[in-house]
């Protein structure tokens, strides 16, 4: 059960009820109603808003439709109480039996617990890392590739059809570049001195395998001859290559897409064009000069007559230039014409996921998505700001093997693929992110990391205990499901069990705002809760989960603690992290 939907039900009903007998009109809007857990748990188990958004259609007083209302509901199964606060909010207090019910709902549905139809099957595709394929993934990728996965995930727990994509950029300068640089090492592979390695190409080592790997191929077919043939070669050559790679260090985060599509490919296609014609019958291009930009102005800069799109149309600050004084096409041009191509695949709810230096191309692009679609496609975009890696709180040394940076994979061989995970949604997406490598290694509670693993470890070992001394009994969730919780009783077991109900409220409301945060910052006060019931029992002997001489009892609390730990797993398997059940050090 998610316990808010079955209480907006049940107000809803109320407000039908009022509105049959006369008391409140008919025809009112209700759908600014919600029911939410209050912000001081003091007031109650819920609240919600109604009395204060009918009031003024109804032409009432909001005490007076919470009076109404609060009548109606106290009258509902498992209502202790409903108060009135402030001007006219109602607060519900729920019977201990209520809650104790929520834990038979979460060992029948296991991890499938939270599970929602919210998205009725809605096509989603979500894009994300789509590095440039020109050497290793560095920790940046890293929180982009999770906030991705995650998101991902959590929108297939909460119903929608989710495709998981990464876009190529294969058809820049930038894979020009990747290509001479693996030419250079090629010819280093054959013996041929070539001295430093020239500014602006990659210097990484990770570049010499590949010149290794064509020399071997091809032998010295491309060392003697004009740019213009080896290149197209070299380059595909090394693209290859890297996406190799970038797939592999992506499999080490446990990140795997469902589609790749290649910017090269689009363009060759003439998906280019194709964008252009649908902004064209919607009188959205035109050939015009573009006013300075305001502070100094780039070297590039010069007013002269450009193809332009017409992004204010749609929502942008300025209108965008879609070729540049070559003749070639913007890279703007490029991905209006990639985000047109997943339209028309049938994603009308598109979300990228985009590093820090992105921020500046957001309206534009969702100015281009609503113009190519004609508004029935929306393109959320989640900026992803940096991360910070540390080592006791000194910045870590570039890697050798990337040149510039220390690689993803060097991060996930060094802490593990499940830490990375979930410290990187630790932080909303927006924030920066420090990444202590030395921190993340602590088994403490400034670690998140190990403060909720612990807590789903905690829980096992109690279950291991049990099984070990209850060897006749069947401690199986379906079995634990049946037995008499009414030993569920003191306030902290009860606190737990509220906590755990939210989950299914949780997952909706992460998904809606495509903030997979918001379960790392549940998990953690989950955890605490059951840390702060575990200490609890140490210092009073009749809290402890086994207790002796009262099966009955020890049955409940099992109940309670094998409730608590699936809760604990299906938020990490969002996370794509795995639940441990034991504690190394």
């Amino acid at each position: 059960m998610n316990v808010f939907h079955h209480f907006h039900d049940r107000v809803l009903a109320a407000v039908a009820g009022l509105q049959a007998a006369g008391r409140l009109p008919a025809g009112l809007d209700l759908s600014r109603i919600v029911v939410e857990p209050p912000r001081d748990p003091a007031h109650g188990d819920l609240s919600t808003n109604a009395a204060m958004v009918l009031a003024k259609p109804a032409g009432a007083n909001p005490r007076q439709v919470a009076d109404m209302l609060a009548e109606a509901l106290k009258a509902g199964e498992g209502v202790v109480a409903v108060e009135i606060a402030g001007p006219g909010f109602l607060n519900l207090r729920l019977e201990p039996g209520f809650w104790r019910e929520r834990i038979r709902d979460v060992l029948r549905q296991g991890v499938a617990y939270g599970d929602s139809t919210m998205g009725q099957g809605q096509r989603v595709n979500v894009e994300y890392v789509s590095a440039n394929p020109t050497g290793p993934m560095h920790i940046g990728h890293a929180r982009g590739a999770v906030v991705g996965d995650a998101l991902a995930a959590l929108l297939e727990k909460a119903g929608f059809d989710v495709t998981r994509e990464y876009y190529i950029n294969d058809a820049g300068g930038q894979v020009d570049v990747l290509a001479a640089s693996a030419h250079l090492r090629y010819r280093e592979a054959l013996g041929e001195e070539t001295g430093p390695i020239p500014e602006g190409l990659y210097p990484g080592d990770y570049l010499r395998a590949v010149g290794e790997a064509l020399a071997e191929r091809d032998g010295d077919r491309w060392l003697d001859v004009p740019e213009g043939e080896w290149l197209p070669v070299v380059r595909r050559y090394a693209i290859d290559a890297m996406m190799a790679m970038i797939r592999d260090d992506l499999a080490a985060l446990g990140v795997h897409h469902d589609v790749f599509t290649s910017e090269r490919s689009l363009v060759d296609a003439g998906a280019i064009e194709r964008a252009l014609e649908v902004l064209e019958d919607r009188d959205l291009i035109y050939t015009g000069v573009l006013e300075a930009p305001k502070g100094k102005l780039p070297e590039d800069w010069e007013p002269r007559p450009q193809t332009l799109f017409r992004a204010t149309a749609s929502g942008d600050d300025v209108d965008r230039p879609l070729r540049k004084s070559d003749g070639s096409w913007t890279y703007f041009a490029a991905d209006i014409a990639y985000h047109l191509d997943k339209y028309r695949r049938g994603f009308s709810t598109q979300i990228d996921v985009w590093g820090a230096d992105h921020g500046g191309y957001v309206k534009r692009m969702q100015a281009a998505v609503a113009a190519v679609s004609g508004g029935a496609a929306a393109l959320d975009v989640k900026i992803c700001q940096l991360v910070n890696l540390l080592e006791a709180g000194e910045p870590v040394k570039m890697s050798k093997r990337a040149g510039t940076f220390v690689t993803l994979r060097e991060v996930v061989d060094a802490v593990g693929r499940d830490v990375v995970r979930f410290i990187m949604l630790t932080r909303k997406n927006t924030e920066t992110l420090d990444f202590d490598l030395a921190r993340v290694r602590e088994q403490s509670k400034d670690n998140p990391v190990f403060y909720v693993q612990y807590a789903h470890a905690r829980a096992h070992s109690v279950l291991r205990h049990a099984r070990e001394t209850m060897a006749d009994a069947d401690l199986s969730p379906a079995a634990l499901a049946g037995v008499d919780l009414s030993g569920i009783a003191d306030p902290a077991e009860l606190a737990l069990v509220r906590m755990m109900a939210q989950w299914p409220r949780i997952v909706e409301s992460a998904a809606e705002a495509h903030e997979p945060h918001r379960i790392a910052f549940f998990l953690y006060d989950l955890a605490s809760s059951y840390h702060m019931l575990w200490n609890k029992g140490k210092d009073d002997a009749s809290l402890r989960f086994l207790v002796r001489d009262d099966e009955n009892l020890t049955l409940a609390r099992l109940a309670l603690v094998q409730a608590f730990a699936l809760v604990i797993a299906a938020g990490l398997r969002v996370f794509g992290v795995e639940p441990v059940e034991e504690m190394r050090a």
